[in-house]
């Protein structure tokens, strides 16, 4: 495995990170704890989750089978840089109490407290705000994490899903105040087939220190190999998969895709995740695996090396929007 910084700061992450998205709803316990056993076998070090995963009556059912691994001892907690993220509700029915979701203070002190009893643990490494609250100031915001980690419950904080005023309005907040690092990570929709992130985020973490954590990234299962599967072994996509495909200009490009990476003798989903590691700015992306396979196939991808001519075959095939504010202004 390979390791990188965090951002600006000292913490060494590895350069595939375990997303967990999946245990609980499609992975079972036993399962999960097999995967998070393999990624650490592997030197991944880097592992990610949320307070709502679970989803439903299930929400904070992933954190909790997280937990019971981390009880399980063998120094699996110590070994972990462990990220996870607060902002929806917490209830079962979608109807969240009054002051039971977002960022305002009441419900950030709330939210760590839950999740750190799930999670079996007396800290959290990268504590993330899931989505930006328009309604909460970053002075309320920092004050509160101020106060988090004076009492030791959390380490850095993240970003996911801001656009790239938020990242910099955060930052310059966090400055004023002083004493608060401010935040350290940006976890962000960015692929190969969407590459706007390009414009405004990716630039306002280089600018202020951000490592960039992108999530799905293989657009939903889009760039693993899909239109392959289906002649192959008559598995049809499905979710954003199949909405896509069923645009026949974007087939033609997926299916252009899938081409110049056979060319290559390069699968698609190892090669979609190479192609993030190049990135500027990038730390490394969110792998999602439901089997030990999938991982398996994910930890390929680090040492998988892509020629300029793959590189500029799959510029033509994704181009990016070029850079900011020339893409945009003239």
């Amino acid at each position: 495995m390979k390791y990188t910084q965090l951002g600006r700061t000292g913490l060494k992450v590895s350069r595939l990170v375990l997303g967990t998205m999946n245990f609980g709803p499609q992975t079972d316990e036993a399962d999960s704890h097999a995967i998070m056993d393999a990624a650490l076998d592997a030197g991944i070090n880097y592992f990610d989750t949320a307070n709502v995963y679970g989803w439903g009556e299930n929400k904070g059912r992933t954190e909790e089978i997280i937990g019971n691994w981390f009880a399980k001892g063998g120094e699996r907690r110590d070994k972990v840089v462990l990220a996870t993220k607060v902002y929806g509700n917490m209830a079962a029915d979608g109807d969240a109490w009054p002051n039971h979701d977002k960022l305002s203070a009441v419900n950030i002190r709330r939210a760590v407290d839950a999740s750190l009893k799930r999670l079996q643990t007396d800290y959290i490494d990268v504590y993330q705000f899931h989505h930006i609250d328009r309604r909460t100031p970053f002075e309320e915001i920092w004050q509160a994490i101020d106060v988090l980690v004076q009492q030791g419950k959390i380490l850095y904080v993240g970003s996911s899903n801001f656009p790239g005023y938020k990242i910099a309005q955060a930052n310059e907040i966090a400055a004023r105040r002083g004493g608060t690092i401010g935040l350290v990570s940006e976890q962000c929709l960015y692929n190969l087939a969407e590459r706007r992130a390009e414009m405004e985020v990716i630039p306002a973490a280089q600018e202020y220190g951000l490592g960039v954590i992108p999530w799905s990234p293989l657009h939903g299962g889009l760039l693993g190999g899909v239109i392959k599967k289906e002649v192959e072994g008559g598995r049809r996509a499905s979710g954003r998969a199949a909405d896509a495909l069923a645009n026949t200009a974007i087939r033609a490009q997926i299916q252009s895709y899938e081409d110049l990476l056979d060319k290559h003798g390069i699968e698609p989903g190892e090669a979609a995740l190479a192609w993030l590691l190049t990135r500027p700015g990038v730390t490394g992306p969110i792998v999602g695996p439901r089997t030990a396979g999938q991982l398996e196939s994910a930890l390929r991808a680090v040492e998988l090396e892509l020629s300029e001519d793959l590189l500029t075959g799959l510029d033509e095939i994704f181009p990016g929007p070029g850079p900011s504010p020339e893409a945009f202004a003239w």
